[in-house]
């Protein structure tokens, strides 16, 4: 069995992390089965469905590395959709009902005040021919129901969350088309699972409930079933569900320089046993990636483990991987010196202007004006090569006695106008020595 996994976002907005981590573990498991990831954009909701945003998440996918193999747009396969729902009109799998949203509101509103699960009541499998003639002299005309067999119970064994079992009787026949012909969610996508061979549908534990309806449309269809894994919903770093979990997406994390590495090492494992770690490259990640590694508790994402694991990454990156990201001048050397320094490539710009200068620097205090002229002039003599700070720091303590935080600050600070940074052995060469010696003299 080739195995076939899909993601299927709608084009109403754009990603946020929840759907983000979806995709990257619907990928990591086609990639690491030999199979295929497919995209399906579900836009059967042409109102709000926007090209923008479809664009929008090809580009989200693409910046994450995570390369589809087909895809598919729901608004293409309405006629595929009309013949299956015609058939099941055919089977007695479906019916129409004549209630208003208002009135449906009201029967809920009841249930629910008498303690009662706010099941639809099949009323109308009960309408007569008058009842249904009169609704329709009205002006109504009825949105369908898929109607569920209360005879079985529904079980599945999830890749996730083990054995699970649903009673029909306790769920409402889900309304599969609305009144103006329009068609919601359930229908659509399981009639696209079969026709694009999907084997294995993973998605969030919200979708548990659908999942056991969408289970019988595949029986109803003579479809085999896919498997299923629901994987727990993320929470905010304080273990609360989080608002800004939804705002929060490629685009945050491309502002604030973040590495699309950083985010699907974070994602892969979130949720899992396994610990999370930087990773320059996807294959580990493909490797290692199991549905038994996940288990039920709530998936905490916290913005800083993200900003920490961004830079163990960015410290892991070779020159070659951010080459043409970086200011003009950096070289290799450049880079090895700046790096251990970074929490992002594009914090590399910041350190450059220090090798490029010029060099704000504070004015130096009056006990190491002599000493930073006696840098200046051994400086001056002294071969310029790759030791340059050990030779000059050497010949400085031997002249003036100091060691340690007194050798080293002022110079740091004379050449780079800060107390800390990249280490001053591979800068110094960087800057140079005409541009040493003009910061020592001013």
């Amino acid at each position: 069995m080739t195995v076939i996994t899909r993601f299927a976002p709608s084009p109403t907005g754009h990603l946020h992390v929840g759907n983000i981590r979806a995709a990257l573990h619907n990928w990591l498991w086609a990639r690491k089965s030999g199979g295929q990831f497919l995209l399906r954009l579900d836009d059967t909701d042409l109102e709000r469905s926007r090209p923008e945003y479809a664009d929008s998440i090809r580009a989200d996918l693409t910046w994450l590395g995570l390369h589809w193999d087909g895809e598919e747009k729901q608004s293409d396969r309405f006629a595929l959709y009309e013949a299956r729902f015609e058939a099941l009109k055919a089977s007695g799998h479906v019916y129409p009902a004549y209630e208003t949203s208002q009135e449906l509101d009201l029967r809920r509103k009841i249930l629910l005040g008498r303690g009662l699960p706010p099941v639809y009541d099949r009323a109308a499998l009960s309408l007569t021919a008058a009842q249904i003639a009169a609704y329709e002299a009205e002006g109504r005309t009825p949105h369908w129901r898929f109607k569920l067999d209360h005879d079985q119970p529904i079980v599945w064994t999830d890749l996730i969350r083990g054995d699970q079992r649903f009673d029909p009787k306790l769920l409402s026949d889900p309304v599969i088309r609305r009144a103006d012909g329009s068609w919601l969610y359930m229908l659509p996508s399981v009639i696209d699972d079969i026709a694009m061979g999907v084997t294995h549908v993973l998605r969030g534990e919200d979708h548990v409930s659908n999942t056991a309806t969408q289970i019988q449309m595949f029986t109803a269809l003579g479809a085999p079933l896919p498997a299923f894994a629901h994987e727990a919903l993320l929470t905010g770093s304080e273990g609360k569900l989080s608002k800004r979990l939804g705002s929060l997406g490629v685009a945050h994390f491309r502002e604030i320089g973040l590495e699309a590495m950083s985010v699907a090492s974070l994602l892969a494992r979130l949720g899992s046993s396994q610990p999370i770690e930087p990773f320059a490259a996807m294959q580990p990640l493909i490797d290692s990636f199991d549905f038994a590694h996940f288990g039920r508790a709530p998936a905490r994402f916290d913005e800083g483990e993200l900003a920490t694991l961004n830079q163990k990454i960015v410290h892991l990156l070779s020159y070659d991987a951010v080459a043409d990201r970086l200011p003009v001048g950096v070289d290799a050397a450049a880079w090895a010196a700046i790096r251990p320094n970074l929490e992002t490539v594009a914090g590399v710009a910041d350190w450059w202007r220090i090798v490029t200068g010029p060099v704000d620097a504070p004015p130096p205090a009056e006990e190491d004006r002599d000493f930073l002229a006696a840098a200046h002039r051994i400086l001056a003599d002294a071969p310029f090569d790759a030791d340059i700070w050990r030779t000059l720091t050497g010949a400085l303590k031997d002249e003036t006695g100091r060691k340690g935080k007194t050798l080293f600050l002022p110079l740091r600070r004379a050449l780079t106008g800060l107390d800390h940074g990249p280490d001053m052995g591979q800068l110094l060469p960087l800057i140079g020595k005409d541009g040493a010696l003009a910061r020592l003299r001013r």
